[in-house]
């Protein structure tokens, strides 16, 4: 293939911007999302860049299929040793394998595909024996064996994959990571199996991306051998693929866990052949790599819109419950703030003491109770905003998990700490205006910090308090504190409401859901366009 540098730029940067994209939102759509950006990140990391690279590489098929399927022993027979365990009683964990031609083995030795996977190596073994305690003995976590032998022709690489509806979900996602690897997608099947929905669901996965894709129907009893390969290849012409390469293999006394693992080399010889071919003829190379690498760059058309649409979903839900805090919040400062004029603080207990004092209340029992009736004001506004959260985070599928923590038990001991350090700087104030006056005259500063805090807070039903604090330490000194005062209760009120509101949002904020993904997803695809 001539591929001009400049694509794979753009393919690179393409790839960029979908690792990019970030879909924590339990959305509607999400999880398709979701395996849309792994699968594209798959192709994009494991096939389309190396092969665009490196045209002259090894075609690589992977053989895919269903739990039993016979995958292991045909990629055995293929080889014409054991090279990968077979039977449905292997362990749930397994080590894919790939085998290729000693002379084709440092294509594989670097990270060139797949370069998440550790590779695995094993001693050199005589084509005639096989060693059995390499057959997964050496298997790894997240790796790669790679087996070497001279029955495959040069240019051909054959990995088998986990099942693709293995129990354990790491072998799944392993096993659709690998195919999106593949030149070739050899799909494997069985007589009765072959009707399932999980291979269906790769066979259309395939014909999405117009891969090369070649079909095995495995273990079919001789009597009905006829009939079932008719049935498959009716559901396959259904399907639009009526014109995918099959192959049959009929039930053999190898194919059980109790025969030897090889099946006969006649059995299998059709499919190698076919195999072989592909490798060896440049026209028939060129056709099975181009198609596949055609056809992934081709479905980017339609999955890159998907994929931005999908993070569009995820930041207009963000922006909706942004809102809905922002305003909930909002609203209540503004209640607050009228209930302050109205004298909503001078109420119950601190209505009591200001009523007494300062006959039957001492200062600091007013300001104790001034500061208590604040505190719980700011507690109910704290606590009506976050029902009004609720409410509107209810109509949210984004908010579904983040709901749970819309209010916590620590709110009142935050917001009464808050008023606590409002109090402490208003005496602070009242200390510092008493220490400027002559001694003879100047009244406590308890008294100044409990008369100043009834005029602030207590709205229309204290102006008697602002009457007082003028007698006591003069009416300008009063005004002036009134109007420090008056900043310092903005201050506080609206640092506890956004300290409030900045603690409802900050799980959501963390999520860090922003437009740019979109954006940037739209812009690489254009130049990708652009460039092709």
């Amino acid at each position: 293939m001539d591929v001009r540098p400049q694509l794979i730029d753009a393919l690179s940067a393409l790839r960029d911007r979908v690792a990019a994209v970030r879909l924590p939102l339990p959305l509607p759509g999400a999880a398709r999302a979701r395996q849309t950006r792994v699968e594209l990140l798959a192709q994009l990391d494991d096939y389309l860049l190396p092969r665009l690279k490196d045209p002259e590489a090894p075609l690589l098929a992977v053989v895919g299929g269903s739990t039993g399927a016979g995958k292991s022993t045909l990629v055995n027979s293929l080889v014409g040793r054991r090279v990968s365990e077979a039977g449905v009683l292997r362990p749930t964990t397994r080590t894919p394998v790939l085998v290729c031609h000693p002379d084709d083995h440092h294509w594989f030795t670097e990270i060139r595909v797949l370069p998440q996977l550790t590779r695995v190596w094993l001693p050199q073994q005589n084509e005639e024996t096989e060693v059995e305690e390499g057959i997964g003995g050496n298997d790894a976590e997240n790796s790669l064996r790679v087996e070497t032998s001279r029955n495959l022709p040069v240019g051909l690489a054959l990995l088998d994959a986990p099942d693709i509806d293995s129990l354990v979900v790491s072998n799944r996602l392993l096993a659709a990571q690998l195919i999106c690897a593949a030149d070739i997608w050899v799909m494997v099947t069985t007589a009765s199996r072959y009707a399932d929905a999980v291979p269906w669901h790769l066979l259309r996965t395939a014909k999405e991306y117009d891969a090369t894709l070649i079909t095995v129907l495995d273990r079919v009893p001789h009597q009905v051998i006829a009939e079932v390969s008719r049935q498959y290849a009716a559901l396959l012409t259904k399907a639009g693929l009526g014109d995918v390469p099959r192959f049959t293999i009929p039930e053999l006394p190898e194919s059980a866990g109790g025969g030897s693992g090889l099946l006969p080399s006649t059995a299998v010889a059709p499919l190698g052949q076919w195999l072989t071919h592909r490798a060896q003829d440049p026209a028939a190379r060129q056709q099975a790599v181009v198609r596949t690498a055609v056809g992934v760059i081709d479905s980017l058309n339609a999955r890159m819109p998907e994929l931005a649409s999908a993070v569009a979903a995820q930041y207009a839900a963000a922006v909706r419950m942004t809102s809905a805090v922002e305003e909930a919040y909002e609203r209540e400062g503004a209640r607050v703030r009228r209930r302050l004029q109205a004298g909503g603080v001078l109420a119950g207990d601190a209505l009591t003491r200001w009523r007494a004092y300062p006959r039957d209340a001492t200062s600091v029992e007013l300001l104790d109770a001034l500061c208590e009736s604040l505190a719980e004001l700011l507690g109910c506004a704290a606590d009506a905003a976050d029902e009004r959260v609720r409410e509107a985070w209810g109509r949210e599928a984004a908010a579904a998990e983040l709901a749970e923590g819309v209010r916590d038990r620590e709110t009142g001991e935050r917001i009464e700490l808050d008023v606590r350090r409002w109090r402490r700087v208003l005496e602070e104030l009242a200390e510092e205006e008493v220490r400027e006056m002559d001694r003879a005259v100047a009244p406590s500063a308890e008294a100044v910090a409990a008369l100043l805090a009834a005029a602030l807070l207590g709205g229309r039903r204290a102006r008697r308090a602002g009457e007082r604090l003028a007698e006591r330490i003069g009416a300008q000194r009063a005004l002036r504190l009134r109007d420090q005062g008056g900043e310092l209760v903005t201050t506080y009120i609206d640092r506890v409401l956004n300290a409030e509101r900045d603690r409802r949002l900050a799980p959501l904020d963390a999520l860090r859901v922003t437009p740019e993904p979109q954006a940037g997803l739209i812009a690489a695809l254009s130049l990708l366009q652009k460039e092709r």
